[in-house]
């Protein structure tokens, strides 16, 4: 697996990335995690804007998803070669009408599924393309799912955003890469269900025994370093900041 890094930032964009989106490839199939503000530009860095296999929206935040009504643009007004036909949409519960209601104004109350071929995600194992997937709910104020990615043998998770979670804990156990959410500050903010800090993020990864840990979803208004440095002092791996365009081969 080759994951991609289209953007990393948490809550808004900051000066150097988009939100959330995170590009997966295997066997030339190509699965997209989340597309949040900004990231429909970025992610045509790394591909085209029709050469997406599906899409996983770990949660219906605006940070996560909203660009999702910008590909609808490129995909259902799309003139050279006609409409798309409907791609793979992996997402919670109503993730249709939250779109449709983003928008505001689509042809029809349906157009959103002529171009989006939307499946609900429920806590499950299922295959996309090439990729065996497990979904589990996490902690977040709204329905949202961490999830497992496995191909060839090795293991990816995505923990979406979540509070400590025992479901996460699953999710990254052996993981080669976990992915992991650090918004908060250890000492600084103490929301419970809402997000993880730098040292709950590195706890996380030590309890799964996951071979490597990448920090994402860190707001502009976070110091990354000093997450980066809380992780480290809980978790013996390699551990990281995850960066715009930076690329993992798993």
């Amino acid at each position: 697996m080759k994951l991609t890094v289209v953007g990393c930032s948490g809550s808004f964009p900051s000066a150097e990335s988009a939100c959330s989106s995170y590009l997966v490839e295997a066997d030339g199939f190509r699965l997209l995690l989340d597309l949040g503000n900004g990231a429909l530009g970025e992610l045509q860095r790394h591909c085209g804007l029709y050469d997406l296999d599906a899409i996983f929206l770990s949660h219906l935040h605006a940070d996560h998803c909203i660009d999702m009504c910008a590909y609808f643009v490129a995909r259902y007004y799309r003139h050279d070669g006609g409409r798309c036909d409907p791609i793979p949409v992996y997402g919670p519960e109503g993730t249709e009408q939250r779109l449709t209601t983003a928008y505001a104004d689509t042809p029809t109350a349906s157009s959103m599924s002529e171009v989006f071929d939307f499946h609900t995600v429920k806590p499950s194992t299922f295959e996309i393309g090439p990729f065996t997937v497990h979904t589990e709910r996490v902690a977040h104020p709204v329905e949202a799912y961490g999830i497992r990615i496995e191909h060839a043998g090795k293991i990816l998770t995505y923990s979406g955003d979540t509070g400590i979670s025992t479901a996460l804990d699953e999710l990254a156990r052996d993981a080669d890469l976990f992915l992991c959410e650090a918004a908060f500050t250890h000492g600084k903010e103490n929301i419970p269900d809402l997000h993880l800090n730098g040292r709950e993020a590195g706890q996380t990864a030590a309890r799964a025994g996951a071979r490597r840990l990448v920090l994402t979803h860190i707001p502009p208004w976070t110091d990354p370093q000093v997450n980066l440095a809380d992780a480290r002092e809980v978790y013996g791996g390699p551990v990281e900041l995850a960066a715009p365009r930076q690329t993992y081969e798993i």
